[in-house]
């Protein structure tokens, strides 16, 4: 139990669910039978593998739904950074003929950065788009970009750390004008199951999702890869059901993600709208009651439902987000991906955010399964350790 300003909190408030997600009771019961009575591998002819095939076969189908796509258009994977490196790596060696640039954004995930950085290592030559305070690119900066050597465009649909929705349909109209093929990627991880991810409405020809961020397990993803799309597999290795991805189907993970997206998708609109409404109401309650606090990313609807971005000035986050953990509230400082790192937040500095003040960053990340209890417990518990903090920082307000 925790306690803190009168507030008591019997169990832990996860607020990092882009980081990642706790695996739902209903989807680890999903998955039990194939670890040890339904364990064959799915390209054997026997029954025990036709069961796994047939398990596989049917989570393509439910999470093909999900994005408006055909179930053979669904590569599993290990995860978002698979799908992601696939995806970039995949068309950069399949089209390399035709050409050696690809466009992306300086915003985002890591998992496609050093991609594109080695692809560079390679002579392949990269475009990193700007964006603006609010972190949506410059449409017009990627019509410029655009060459007859660009291969692949790769846009985030949904900023991770700060929740910009970018304009991947008017990207995808842009590409669509273009006189040669240019494949348009985009990371859906962070948007799948809460923002509205339709391959054929955003004209995408590969998006990434992945399980661990909706309550489903780790080590699972998917790379959806619309038909005809001319991409290469970057493993080699024993056959499997998709040539573009070689070795044994982890079955099991692949039940669990088809089960997660179905509880997800179960009630979409519903989901969504609670987020939102948890979202605005912890916002408005940092805001109305601690001074010196910046909130990042877009202040309107072009935003995910799911995250909150807040710098709070004179303060580091880590301390920030250390003593939140001593009250049981589990945060993130930024990326999940560099929260071992000193550096700050490579998002926030391509916003325009001072270092000093980006150091400051804290990322709330709710799911579906947050409720009004954990941002009320939140709100009791951070102006109380924001306070104390900034009373020992060398570089408290007012201090010379």
């Amino acid at each position: 139990m925790v306690k803190l300003s009168g507030a008591t909190k019997t169990s832990r408030v996860y607020l990092d669910n882009c980081t990642t997600s706790p695996t739902d009771e209903e989807v680890v019961r999903a998955m039990l039978p194939y670890f040890g009575e339904i364990f064959g591998h799915p390209l054997s002819v026997y029954s025990l593998g036709q069961e796994a095939n047939e398990a596989v076969e049917r989570s393509a189908e439910l999470i093909a739904k999900t994005v408006n796509a055909r179930p053979d258009e669904i590569v599993f994977t290990s995860g978002g950074t698979e799908a992601n490196d696939l995806a970039v790596r995949g068309i950069a060696y399949a089209n390399k003929s035709r050409g050696n640039h690809i466009i992306t954004t300086k915003v985002e995930n890591p998992s496609v950065l050093r991609i594109c950085e080695g692809l560079e290592r390679q002579g392949f030559r990269i475009d990193y788009l700007d964006v603006d305070e609010e972190g949506f690119i410059d449409l017009d900066q990627l019509r410029r970009s655009l060459t007859r050597r660009t291969v692949l465009v790769s846009v985030m649909h949904v900023n991770d750390e700060i929740g910009t929705i970018e304009p991947i349909e008017e990207v995808g109209e842009i590409l669509q004008e273009q006189d040669h093929k240019v494949y348009f990627h985009t990371d859906a991880v962070a948007s799948y199951a809460r923002v509205r991810v339709d391959i054929d409405r955003m004209d995408v020809d590969l998006a990434s999702i992945s399980a661990h961020k909706i309550h489903g397990p780790k080590g699972v993803g998917a790379l959806v890869v619309r038909k005809g799309t001319r991409i290469s597999p970057t493993m080699s290795g024993y056959v499997s059901l998709n040539p573009l991805r070689p070795g044994t189907e982890n079955v099991p993970g692949i039940v669990g993600f088809a089960k997660a997206a179905e509880m997800a998708f179960g009630d979409f609109e519903g989901h969504a709208n609670r987020m939102a409404r948890l979202r605005d109401r912890l916002v408005r309650g940092i805001e109305e009651r601690i001074p010196y606090v910046i909130v990042h990313g877009p202040k309107d609807g072009r935003r995910s439902p799911a995250i909150a971005c807040c710098s709070f000035r004179y303060i580091e986050g880590e301390s920030i987000m250390l003593h939140l953990d001593l009250h049981g509230i589990s945060v993130a400082t930024g990326s999940a991906c560099a929260t071992r790192k000193l550096e700050p937040s490579h998002v926030l500095t391509a916003i325009g955010v001072d270092p000093e003040v980006a150091h400051g960053a804290i990322k709330f990340s709710l799911s579906w399964h947050n409720t009004e209890d954990d941002i009320d417990y939140v709100l009791d518990v951070l102006p109380g350790v924001v306070e104390r903090l900034r009373r020992i920082s060398p570089l408290r307000p007012g201090r010379p």
